[in-house]
C-alpha cells in the first residue's frame, strides 16, 4: 500500500510540473498587442467562433508557436503572417487535441516555387506549398503570397495553408494516402473512400465544382476538399452533403 501511494504522488508530481511547464510555454508565446484584432479581420472562421471557442483557439495558436518555429526566407514575414500559419495549422485540428509532432519549422517563400531545387526564379515555379521529406522531414514550405491569398477570399474554396496542414494530419498514421485513420472511425473508412473514389470520377468528367488538382490523387482529393469544407461551409454542405457529413466526422467539428 505505501508503494503505491508513493507511486500516485509521483505521478501527480510529474502530470503537475508538465501542465505547468506547458502552461508556461504557452504564456511566454508574445503574440501581438492587436493579435485578437488581426485575427478578426483576417481569419473568417475565427471570427464566427463564439467568445468561448475564441479563446480556446488562440490558446491552441500559442501553443502551437511554443513548438513551431516560422521563418522569411529572403522575404519579410509579419506578426500576421506569424498568426495566418498558425491558424492554418489550428483550423483543422480544432475539433480535438492535437500536437503537430512532425513539424518544427515553417519556411515561407517570397513566391511560388519549384519543387527540385526550391527555387523562386527560372521555370517550373508552380509549387505552392509541400511538406518535407527525406533530409527536410519535419520543414513546411508554402509561398507567402498563397499563404495569404487563402484567407483574403472569403469566397474562395482553396486555401493553401489548410491545405497543406491536411496532408500532415493525413500523414500522422504514417502513410499519406487521403485515409486519415488517426482521426476516421472505422466504420466510416469504407464510406469515406468510396465517396473519394465517386467524387474523383465526377471531377475527371467536369461534373463537381471541386477543384480538379483533387482529382490527381486521394491524398490530394482529401486536401483540397479540405480547403473547400473550411473555407466555404455552407456551399460545400449544399454541394456535397454526403462528403460534408463524413468530413464533419473526420475533423470532429462543423465549421460555421
Amino acid at each position: 500500500m505505501a508503494g503505491l501511494i508513493i507511486f500516485l504522488v509521483a505521478v501527480s508530481v510529474i502530470a503537475f510540473f508538465i501542465l505547468r511547464n506547458k502552461s508556461s510555454n504557452n504564456n511566454a508565446i508574445a503574440l501581438p498587442g492587436n493579435f485578437r484584432e488581426l485575427l478578426n479581420e483576417h481569419v473568417d472562421y475565427y471570427n464566427k467562433l463564439s467568445d468561448a471557442d475564441k479563446l480556446r483557439f488562440e490558446e491552441k495558436i500559442k501553443d502551437f508557436l511554443s513548438y513551431v518555429r516560422i521563418h522569411g526566407v529572403n522575404t519579410e514575414i509579419t506578426e500576421l503572417d506569424k498568426l495566418l500559419v498558425a491558424s492554418s495549422a489550428v483550423i483543422p485540428a480544432f475539433g480535438f487535441d492535437w500536437h503537430y509532432y512532425n513539424l518544427a519549422d515553417v519556411l515561407l517563400y517570397a513566391d511560388t516555387f519549384n519543387m527540385d531545387n526550391f527555387s523562386v526564379t527560372g521555370e517550373d515555379r508552380n509549387v505552392l506549398g509541400m511538406i518535407g521529406t527525406g533530409s527536410m522531414q519535419r520543414m513546411m514550405i508554402l509561398s507567402l503570397p498563397a499563404l495569404r491569398q487563402g484567407f483574403a477570399n472569403e469566397l474562395s474554396k482553396n486555401n493553401t495553408g489548410i491545405h497543406e496542414f491536411v496532408h500532415l494530419l493525413d500523414k500522422a498514421d504514417g502513410d499519406t494516402d487521403g485515409i486519415p485513420e488517426e482521426l476516421l472511425h472505422k466504420q466510416y473508412t469504407i464510406p469515406w473512400i468510396n465517396y473519394m473514389s465517386e467524387e474523383i470520377e465526377k471531377m475527371k468528367e467536369g461534373k463537381s465544382d471541386i477543384n480538379i488538382y483533387g482529382a490527381t490523387n486521394k491524398a490530394e482529393f482529401f486536401a483540397v476538399a479540405s480547403e473547400y469544407f473550411f473555407s466555404s461551409p455552407d456551399r460545400f454542405k449544399e454541394n456535397h452533403p454526403g462528403l460534408f457529413d463524413l468530413m464533419t466526422k473526420i475533423f470532429h467539428q462543423q465549421p460555421a
